[in-house]
């Protein structure tokens, strides 16, 4: 082999590489500390960045619509409000939803826990009465029914003792609690400022990163990893427009059946189903079990019905709705979303079932289009491989 320029250029950054591979396992607990420091201070801007990534989806939404080139001039005053409104909309429906689930939704919850010890202590008398129906009086039920006790008062005796006792602990990490709460609001307030200013310059932090990036790394390599970007970028949109989209279409459908069903607690359960379906695949289900429990200490019989009525509308949601508003959006066979969803539940619980599809999407789709050049340059064509 030549030892020309370029080798030793070479030679030296494999020795350098190697070096430091073998210090970082060396000393792996300082790595280890230093990395822990880098992510604890660069954290408000990654959460920042992914606010604004999550944001920017209706942003761009609202703009298109709302602000067409047909309507405005890019030079005008509409046109350059057109931004910063859009970025105002989209943060006030959010704040909007935040607000009905905490003035409706969690008031309602805490209604329905309140009186839940009256419904149990109302339902346990009807349990006997079917008991004693279905047995025909068999002793061994029988016994077995009426020893069935439910005392909420002493229920709540004992969770107020074990708050009495704990008291001291918790008084002891007050000032930490108190910290890590200044703290957080801190770092969401860093956060969201951070995301505001990648919303409002977005097309100007694009171009400075992509002269970063053809300034350090060859223009083939460059446009390669722009092009995964993007790619990126298109399958996450899609994949969160669409689940927002689908989760919304399935919670109407539960308050207005369970509306016409006369069931209870129709838009609780419904805006419950509606969070929860976010989860792919198995988030619908979570609801249903939630919502199923709060009806039956209501009315049992409608917890069947409920059930029911789940169950159609998750066959009509999971084969017309689905696949048409969310499974387009990601390209990924089914039996890959399931691995998708089981794999980023276990690393990383219901954030990674949610950043684990659009992330195998678009591996999925990169590693086929590896394959497809590999066929293409042995010559063989990709639909004659039956």
């Amino acid at each position: 082999m030549e030892l020309n320029n370029e080798t030793m250029k070479k030679i030296k950054s494999l020795i350098i590489f190697t070096a430091v591979i073998i210090a970082c396992l060396w000393k792996y607990e300082d790595v280890l500390r230093i990395f822990r420091f880098v992510f604890h201070v660069t954290l408000p801007f990654i959460l920042g960045g992914a606010i604004a990534f999550v944001l920017n989806v209706p942003m761009n939404f609202v703009e298109r619509h709302l602000f067409t080139p047909e309507k405005v001039s890019k030079g005008s005053l509409s046109g350059r409000l057109a931004r910063p409104v859009s970025m105002l909309i989209v943060i006030f429906s959010v704040f909007g939803v935040v607000a009905l689930v905490m003035f409706v939704v969690i008031p309602q919850l805490a209604e329905t826990f309140a009186n839940l010890g009256q419904s149990i202590q109302a339902f346990i008398p009807q349990v006997q009465k079917w008991a004693l129906d279905i047995s025909h009086g068999n002793r061994e039920i029988m016994e077995w029914v009426n020893d069935l006790e439910f005392d909420w008062d002493r229920i709540m005796s004992t969770g107020i003792d074990f708050l009495g006792n704990g008291a001291g602990s918790l008084l002891d990490s007050t000032i930490t609690a108190a910290k890590s709460i200044v703290s957080s609001v801190t770092t969401f307030f860093i956060a969201f400022v951070f995301a505001v200013y990648i919303l409002l310059q977005k097309e100007k932090l694009s171009i400075q990163v992509k002269k970063v990036l053809y300034a350090f790394v060859r223009k083939g390599r460059a446009e390669a990893a722009l092009e995964v970007l993007s790619l990126t970028y298109n399958t996450f949109s899609s994949f969160l427009t669409g689940q927002c989209v689908e989760a919304i279409i399935l919670g109407a459908m539960f308050v207005v059946t369970m509306w016409i069903f006369r069931l209870p607690y129709a838009l609780l359960v419904g805006i419950l189903i509606a969070f929860t379906a976010l989860i792919p695949i198995f988030g619908a289900f979570i609801g249903c079990i939630v919502g199923a429990f709060l009806i039956f200490m209501v009315e049992p019989v409608k917890a069947l019905i409920f059930i029911a009525v789940f169950l159609v509308l998750q066959q009509i949601e999971g084969n017309l709705i689905y696949p048409h508003v969310v499974g387009n959006s990601v390209g990924l066979p089914s039996i890959w979303v399931l691995a998708a969803v089981s794999v980023g539940g276990s690393l990383m619980g219901v954030v990674g079932m949610l950043i684990f599809i659009p992330i195998v999407s678009v591996v999925y789709a990169l590693f086929r289009e590896v394959v497809y050049l590999k066929l293409k340059k042995r010559g063989i064509k990709p639909e004659e491989i039956v």
